[in-house]
Parts: structure tokens; sequence; C-alpha cells
């Protein structure tokens, strides 16, 4: 969709006007991302002060939480992780404090725009919320841990509201954390980011500072957690001094203590309601070093879907390096009986088209074995190919047809925009291609951009590095909406 005119606000005026000139709130979403000059990330990061979550998070398992990270000037750190029984992180479980030594290191090999980190942990302590989260975490810990912990807690012992008890300590070289799945190892992947949000209340005009922490990414298996080493990032936590407005959750994180627990405002439960276009809200991260971008458009008169794809080398997603068009159908959703408040779907992908921006994807995709992707040895930068007709694209790790097995969720933040999040992809970097490997957590959000009635039917206009389709006119090169699908693309993984 290109741009178009109105007529002039007040027609009645002595003096015409010169048409309003507007662009649909996707393309304006989707040049956004691409000024990467918004954003600055300073290396290596200053951490220093105390950073919080800013709303209920939802890690593989599932696990509900909040979290409060403390980091002091002499590299000492004091963190709280609040645990729920509820995804709107009103009904706590127990708390964690945990206290320990960071020192940053180089710049990561692995992850552009990150720093890696050395984490040593002094002491971790639990405080239970209610009898019922003391009797389930003794029975995990007495059952699973070795000698040193199997009478962590008694059976039958009595909750005593407030009393904190030891899960690991240093000097006495006892842990038993590991019952919990617990492990700080996001600590040793960080990246800060600072941007300036724009003061959108009346009479006033400027911008405010947010400061973004990111750490290291969580295991989509929980086995793996207690030894993996994180190459994505998890929800950013945000500046108790520095962050977006409004933010009712911030304030109630930063003033939390591990005898009161952050108790989160009461927030509407919305329907699932696909319908429409959605895009991503930054350059998101991916384990195995993947950055990209994501837009999606489903119809929900007749349950089919498209999926842009845009991936980049670099973490402000100004560098592409190849996209992805994919385009299927969806099942009617049903509610999660194992993720609370997410909806449970399935996708088939049946079309793809591929295109490459670099010179290095066009090597590895004319490489490629003759028939596993496109037409052989045709490839060229910033020309797209059907790989339908393939099956795919076996480079890519993409397979058609193809079918996923998701987790979305709906709801509106503090500014009531429509945001839906869609399931995390694997670890790994497979696919969750059988319902037992469904997502049990979910990626960063994406942001309704456009509603049912203004759903595009083709690409949007828009100026992708000044390409041209076919007959001449600017196209967008499709974004990466990396949503159900083969981001199961870069399957480096992490050991």
């Amino acid at each position: 969709l290109l741009s178009f005119s109105l007529p002039p606000p007040r027609a009645a005026c002595a003096v015409a006007e010169p048409p309003l000139r507007w662009e649909p709130r996707c393309r304006q979403q989707l040049r956004h991302l691409q000024d990467g000059a918004r954003i600055a990330a300073r290396l290596p990061p200053r951490l220093e002060g105390q950073w919080v979550s800013t709303g209920c998070e939802v890690r593989p398992g599932p696990e509900f939480l909040t979290r409060s990270y403390l980091f002091y000037a002499n590299r000492l750190f004091k963190a709280y992780q609040f645990y729920y029984w509820d995804p709107s992180c009103r009904d706590p479980s127990y708390s964690l404090v945990i206290k320990g030594k960071l020192r940053l290191r180089q710049a990561s090999w692995i992850t552009r725009g990150a720093t890696e980190a050395d984490y040593h942990l002094h002491k971790v302590g639990i405080v239970f919320h209610s009898q019922k989260a003391m009797r389930e975490v003794a029975s995990w810990i007495n059952q699973t841990s070795g000698e040193g912990c199997s009478g962590f807690l008694p059976p039958g012992r009595t909750w005593a509201p407030g009393a904190l008890y030891e899960l690991l300590s240093a000097k006495t070289e006892r842990d038993c954390t590991a019952a919990l799945g617990f492990a700080m190892h996001e600590l040793s992947l960080v990246r800060v980011e600072k941007h300036y949000q724009p003061l959108l209340q009346p009479q006033q005009s400027g911008s405010r500072l947010v400061e973004e922490l990111y750490l290291g990414d969580i295991h989509t298996e929980w086995v793996e957690r207690l030894h993996y080493r994180p190459t994505g990032y998890q929800r950013p936590m945000q500046s108790a001094v520095h962050h977006v407005h409004p933010c009712p959750a911030c304030g109630i994180i930063y003033r939390a203590d591990e005898h009161h627990p952050p108790i989160l405002p009461v927030r509407a439960q919305l329907p699932m309601q696909l319908s429409g276009s959605w895009v991503s809200t930054h350059c998101e991260v991916r384990p195995a070093v993947l950055f990209l971008t994501r837009y999606f458009i489903f119809h929900s008169n007749n349950h089919t879907w498209e999926g842009y794809y845009y991936h980049y080398s670099d973490p402000l997603c100004k560098q592409p390096t190849f996209t992805i068009y994919a385009s299927g159908h969806y099942t009617q959703g049903i509610p999660s009986s194992k993720v609370r408040g997410g909806t449970e779907l399935a996708f088939k992908v049946t079309q793809a088209r591929v295109m490459p921006m670099d010179q290095v994807t066009v090597m590895m995709l004319n490489s490629s074995e003759p028939g596993s992707c496109g037409l052989t040895s045709s490839w060229s930068a910033g020309v797209e190919q059907d790989i339908t007709p393939t099956n795919g694209c076996l480079a890519l790790g993409i397979k058609l047809p193809h079918t996923e097995y998701e987790l979305f969720k709906t709801e509106q933040d503090t500014k009531d925009r429509s945001l839906l999040y869609v399931g995390e992809r694997p670890t790994d970097g497979s696919s969750p291609d059988s319902p037992d490997k469904r997502p049990t957590s979910y990626q960063a959000p994406l942001i309704q951009c456009a509603g049912a009635s203004e759903e595009f039917s083709n690409y949007v206009s828009l100026k992708y590095l000044g390409k041209k389709d076919a007959n001449g006119n600017e196209a967008l090169k499709p974004l990466p909406v990396a949503f159900l699908l083969f981001i199961a693309l870069l399957f480096l993984r992490w050991d």
C-alpha cells in the first residue's frame, strides 16, 4: 500500500492547506525497525543500578515469574526472582534471593552486540508464600537432590511465613537448586540498549530515556537448562529509573522483596482475535545468532495466514541476509491445558519464497544440492524464488508442506495496543512438528498494526533497500515473520 492523500481536515479554512500525507501503521512500524540509529548499545555495558521486569514473564515449563536485579559498582549483585501459580503474576508461590559476583569479559564472538560474562554465586535463599508451595518444592528437592539436600525440609514441616531457607551456599558447598531447574547462566550473556521514548502527553515535547537489559535466554528443554550457555536473549528488563511510561508493574516490582512479592495489577483476559496484521516491535534475536523482524497477516474468514521473515547479520537489523515469505492455513484455536492463558493452534505451511540479500547467502544457496532449493545455481541477491516446487529448501532447513503445533496469546499493553505472543522456537533449532513439542513459553510480542478490514493481500509497499519487483515498482521484501516456521533455520547450537 502506497501513501495516499486525505482531504484537508478543515475545509472551511480561508487558505487552502496541502493534502495530509500519511503511511499505514504497518509501514510506519517497519520503517521504524529499520532505523537502527534510534538505539544505542554501549560495549562494555554499564550494569550498575536496579533493573526490573515490565510485566509477568513466561519461561519454558511453563514458569510464571517477575525479576528484580540490583548490580553494584563493586561487581556484586543481588537478584530477586518471584515465582507464581498463575500467568497474571498475582498468586505468589515462592521467591528466590540470589547473591553473587559478576565479571564482564570480552565482546561475544558468538552473538554480535553482546558481552560475555562470568559469574559466581555466593548464596541462594528461598521464601515460600504458602504451605502448598513449601510442600511441592520440598518434595522436588528431597526426591531429586544428592545426599546433602535429602533432608532439606522434613516431611510435615509447617509453613512459617517469611522464613528464609538456604538452597545454596558457597561457604558450605551446599547446592540444592538443581531440583528447581535453577541456574543463572542468563548472566553469561549481557547487552544494554538505550533509546528515547517520545513524550505523548498534551503540552509536552521531547523524549524520555529508556534503558533495557537483555540477559541470556533460557533453554526450552528443562533438562538442558543447567548447562546451556545462551546465544539469544530473554524478554528484556528495564532500568528502575529509566523505563517506559506508563509501566504499572515497574514500580510494584521495584518496591518488592522476598517477603513482599509483587502482586501485579488485574488485566482483562482478551479472546483470541488473530484477524489483521501484526509486526515486530524491535529487532529480535534468536539462539544460534539469528537477528530478524517478523510481519504476519491472518485472514479469519478462511483461516489462512501469511508470514514475512526478514533476517539480518547485525543486532540492529540493518544488514539484511535473506528474507522468507510463507503462507498456509491454521486451525481453530482451543485453550491450552498446559499453559494457562494460552491458545493452542496448528499451522500448515504450504508455500514459501526466499530472497537472498547478500553474497554469502547467494553462494550458500547456489552450492546446495540440485533440486533441493529452487532452480539450481540460479540464485542472485535481491531476486526472490519460489521454493514450493522443490518442497522447500534443504540448505535453510525448510520442508514443504509442513505442520507446526503452536501456542498463541493476545493481550493489551498499558497503552491499550493489541499484542500477539507466538510460541517460543525450540532452542536446539528443531521444529515443533508434533503436539508434544508444542511451546510452553513465548517469543517477543508482535503489535497489531492493522485490523481485519485493513488486511493486506500482498506485499506491503515499503522501500526495502531500494529493491524493485519485476515490474519496476518499489516493493517490500518480506519481513521476517519468524513465527512458526522454520526458524529452525540456523541450527547452530552452543554446547
